[in-house]
């Protein structure tokens, strides 16, 4: 069996006995980073094998991973905080063990998505998790209209020093919706920061110390037209021509946004 266990993001007191009771039982454990896992089992004082399990070498390490299963041996993966494969390695992982119909199991904990969705005082539910803003300004760009698209809770993850330029990104493709910044979760000062971006702008002039997380609510795009009569009019234009070109119809007819027009017409 694989394990993929959750590891605190900043408090000890976060790790459940469940994952104690696999790191003690298993046979090997594979890692995001040696150091900060051998921090971790030196803290517990267990002694297991441990080998290195990152973005650069995950689909190599998967095939280890998957002859030791098969060999019967029982593995945690652990990423250096939180849980694996969000916004860490362990989906590789993961696919090879479903490839190979071999057994895996998540063991659950801590989680810093969910923790700032909570925290952040924003409605939570639903909410769209985008992992790190991309740096290319093209993906950059795609990925805040997405956001502005939304209408619900969207969060990010980011590193300190890009805060204030995130914010600021945000503020430019999103509007100055509510949100709120959550930096250091579970750590003894964990702080959270609510307001309208511009408000938390104003805040973040100075660089702020920790890894934070980035909570927005974007405001839900108001529409001229009923969604009946937005559907009505795509039932007809379907009928004739593709779902892209009666978007387009459907927006210069209604006076709707195009992206509305073509989510619409993929689901009719």
């Amino acid at each position: 069996m694989l394990y993929l266990c959750a590891t605190p993001i900043g408090n000890l007191g976060d790790l459940t006995l469940r994952v104690i009771e696999a790191l003690r039982a298993c046979d090997a454990v594979y890692c995001e980073d040696t150091r900060q896992t051998a921090k971790l089992l030196n803290h517990l004082e267990i002694k297991k094998p441990i080998t290195s399990c990152h973005e650069h070498n995950e689909q190599f390490r998967s095939a280890e991973v998957v002859e030791l299963l098969k060999e019967g041996k029982n593995i945690c993966y652990c990423s250096d905080a939180g849980m694996p494969a969000i916004s860490d390695p362990g989906a590789i992982l993961v696919q090879a063990c479903i490839e190979n119909n071999l057994d895996y199991t998540v063991l659950p904990g801590a989680s810093a998505v969910l923790t700032a969705a909570i925290l952040s005082g924003l409605t939570p539910q639903p909410f769209t998790f985008f992992g790190f803003l991309p740096r290319e300004s093209k993906q950059k760009g795609q990925m805040l209209e997405k956001i502005k698209s939304m209408g619900h809770l969207c969060i990010l993850y980011e590193s300190p020093h890009r805060v204030q330029a995130t914010l600021q990104a945000l503020l430019s493709i999103v509007g100055d919706c509510q949100a709120a910044v959550l930096r250091e979760l579970t750590k003894k000062y964990e702080s959270v920061y609510r307001g309208s971006l511009s408000e938390l702008i104003a805040l973040f002039e100075t660089e702020p110390k920790g890894e934070c997380v980035i909570c927005v609510l974007p405001k839900a795009e108001k529409t001229t037209a009923s969604d009946a009569d937005l559907d009505a009019l795509l039932d007809e234009l379907l009928k004739t021509m593709s779902v892209k070109d009666a978007a387009q119809i459907a927006s210069k007819t209604l006076g709707l946004p195009k992206k509305v027009c073509y989510q619409h017409a993929l689901d009719r």
